[in-house]
């Protein structure tokens, strides 16, 4: 959680996080923000260019094109997300489950993933629908069902390194229920995983949905889709050559903000992880933290020098040392432990006289 909240403050992420809110307003009130019915033909107003009338031009029945394109955006986002929800629910569980409840649970869920894996998305999309009828929802299923080993694959992967842990291995011995492990270890960290998973999950789905509308399956004509505008305006390139620039462009914003945002999020995770095993933050960069002195920096001198304690048995030794070698002219420690030396062993004139007397 704390990859995916230090991901927002990225620019890049601001920037794609703004494409796709516009891309989600149209989606959920482009019908209405449309200035003309999207169905509505006028024969009088074929193939008309850009005017006041039609901010987008008409196509080649008179309807209105920036009005089919508000319509077609929430048919063509809906889809993709219908298509990655279904994978979601059926590729997260079973590669949660291929972890922890046996060697019979994982055979049978791998040999169903790589089944699935090796059919290409638009040909089992058509014998789905052709089996279940030309609709949405049954090309949905199908796209969803092709989609679930790409889940399954990376929900796996993260459940095993992390059942290998030792807090997670501890919290077995210690008797938690295999429920509380999942919910408490397991899923928080591959939720930044499955964040990454899932922008780019909708921005294949999305290319997908395209490609079926754009050969009329899923959506019935003349309800606009992205695809679909794509296929009606091919034919009439030579009279209009710019009109499939308009669905195009807003497939390749859609898809380019969803990749874009995928990026960040795993390049914050990379951060993150390499910030942890050095020992910090990397979204706590203003913040200084006070290091600890360890025992070997509190017995260091303010030049950085470890202070070690005298040999008792070393010290005249050394004390003679210095002197030796501080004999030099000008040498004003010399000349101390010279004095010092004297005093100790030349005999006081005083006393002597004293004596003598």
């Amino acid at each position: 959680m704390k990859t995916l909240r230090g991901t927002w403050r990225r620019p890049s992420v601001r920037l794609a996080l703004a494409v796709l809110a516009v891309i989600a307003l149209l989606a959920v009130a482009g019908a209405a923000l449309a200035p003309h019915d999207p169905l509505t033909q006028r024969p009088e107003d074929l193939l008309q260019g850009p005017g006041a009338g039609h901010l987008l031009g008409t196509d080649y029945l008179g309807r209105d094109v920036l009005s089919r394109l508000l319509a077609g955006t929430g048919r063509s986002v809906v889809g993709a997300l219908e298509a990655v929800g279904t994978a979601i629910l059926l590729g997260v569980l079973p590669g949660l489950a291929s972890v922890w409840f046996g060697r019979t649970v994982e055979w049978t869920a791998q040999r169903a993933a790589d089944t699935l894996m090796t059919m290409p998305f638009t040909v089992f999309a058509i014998a789905v629908v052709g089996a279940l009828g030309n609709g949405m929802h049954q090309a949905m299923l199908a796209l969803g069902l092709l989609f679930a080993p790409l889940y399954f694959r990376v929900t796996r992967a993260a459940a095993l390194g992390l059942k290998q842990a030792q807090y997670v291995e501890a919290a077995e011995l210690m008797g938690a229920s295999r429920r509380w492990i999942l919910r408490t270890h397991i899923w928080s960290k591959i939720l930044p995983t499955l964040a990454v998973t899932t922008a780019q999950a909708v921005g294949q789905a999305l290319l997908v949905v395209a490609s079926l509308t754009f050969l009329g399956l899923g959506v019935q004509p003349p309800a606009p889709t992205w695809g679909g505008m794509l296929a009606a305006d091919l034919g009439y390139l030579a009279q209009q050559p710019w009109a499939p620039l308009l669905p195009g462009a807003a497939i390749m914003l859609t898809v380019g903000a969803l990749n874009l945002l995928a990026d960040a999020i795993r390049d914050g995770g990379t951060a993150d992880h390499r910030a942890l095993a050095r020992g910090t933050s990397p979204w706590r960069r203003g913040r200084r933290t006070r290091a600890v002195p360890g025992p070997a920096a509190r017995d260091a001198g303010p030049d950085g020098r470890i202070l070690r304690p005298a040999d008792p048995h070393q010290t005249e030794a050394g004390a003679g040392a210095d002197a030796t070698a501080g004999t030099g002219a000008g040498a004003p420690g010399a000349r101390r432990a010279e004095e010092a030396h004297a005093s100790r062993h030349t005999p006081d004139k005083e006393a002597e006289q004293r004596a003598t007397a």
